[in-house]
């Protein structure tokens, strides 16, 4: 395996075009970074591991991926520490992830230490790009799809994973309000909620497209059977603080494992906080806000951190929550302390990318 690792081709792009935007003022997704990591799948194993500058990639159209949609990716983010070294927060987490999502998907799975190692040389080669801003970062998009040419309902036998990046601006400026939905469903057990999966996000479109309509940010997404349990917030994982305690719904098979939810459990834990998972009904979010216990609300994810909810509601129901949100502040400023090495990192979250 060490010998794949440094084997990894690189072929520098001939100029960098990081100076033609204002790295502390832009929004993700729109612009890229000058390279991309690529690996090939082909008969049974990943080969030819390469950085190269990012450019656009022949695909035949009978490529598996647009037709039958084994496509599965990752998000994370990369920080600057405070000598100026480029930072990834628990890499192992996302190869580990990405791999549980292969499987679900029928794809082949790619070696955890390759994908890590690959993340470290890339990022280190785009250094300049990671915004210094609090708040900013690079974010990472490592993917696989299936680039066989075929028509026909089976596994792929030839795909690429490859790595690509933006720089990212604060996601949320705001607390953001939630519309419960109650037609349109995300995902069921048994059902591909749990990976992360490309199509997950294709059936989430047009039903956020409506709740923005009803100007609200994002759907909180509910059970597909009774509409009663909470399962996600749009892209996000969500947390309640209920008269003191934290609740977040259980990976019950529908919901997906997030690598920020599971750090702000450890990190709740570890200031005393009890931190309890399990199936969460709206109507106990209801009742909690009528008798005044319920306290604080937020959405994890890795592109928006943590994002304060300011309102849970739709044509039934209003739940307003209070102004105050003293410990999502303190989880927010925490994470992101520990990302830019502000504080220490006590849990071993931080690797750097040398």
């Amino acid at each position: 395996m060490q010998e794949v690792m440094t084997a990894i081709k690189v072929t520098k792009a001939a100029h960098s075009t990081d100076g033609e935007v204002d790295l502390n003022n832009i929004v993700m997704g729109f612009k890229f970074t000058d390279h991309m990591f690529v690996c090939d799948y082909q008969n049974g194993e990943w080969i030819n591991p390469r950085i190269e500058p990012l450019q656009l990639i022949p695909t035949h159209p009978a490529a598996m991926a647009l037709h039958y949609g084994q496509a599965i990716f990752e998000g994370m983010k990369a920080t600057l520490g405070k000598e100026g070294t480029p930072l990834l927060f628990r890499p192992y987490e996302n190869a580990k992830r990405l791999n549980f999502s292969a499987n679900r998907m029928g794809m082949p799975t790619f070696p955890e230490e390759m994908f890590v190692e690959a993340l470290k040389q890339f990022t280190a080669l785009e250094k300049q790009w990671i915004p210094t801003k609090e708040g900013s970062a690079l974010y990472l998009r490592p993917f696989m799809y299936a680039d066989e040419p075929f028509i026909g309902m089976r596994a792929a036998t030839s795909f690429k994973f490859m790595v690509i990046a933006s720089p990212a601006g604060p996601f949320f400026s705001r607390k953001i309000k939630l519309y419960a939905e109650k037609k349109y469903v995300r995902a069921v057990n048994g059902g591909t909620g749990e990976a992360k999966a490309a199509g997950n996000y294709a059936a989430a479109i047009r039903p956020t497209e409506y709740a923005k309509a009803k100007s609200y940010d994002q759907v909180l997404w509910l059970d597909a059977h009774d509409f009663e349990y909470i399962q996600e917030v749009g892209t996000m994982n969500i947390f309640f603080k209920i008269d003191g305690k934290f609740i977040t719904p259980d990976l019950s098979g529908s919901i997906l494992s997030g690598i920020t939810r599971m750090s702000v459990i450890d990190l709740l834990r570890s200031k005393g906080f009890e931190v309890i998972e399990k199936p969460i009904k709206i109507s106990e979010i209801i009742e909690a806000s009528k008798n005044g216990t319920l306290e604080e609300a937020f959405g994890t994810g890795t592109a928006v951190g943590i994002a304060m909810i300011d309102e849970i509601g739709n044509n039934d129901f209003t739940i307003k929550l209070p102004e105050n949100n003293p410990v999502s502040v303190m989880v927010n400023d925490t994470l992101n302390a520990i990302k830019l090495q502000k504080e220490e990192d006590p849990f071993g979250w931080i690797v750097e990318a040398k």
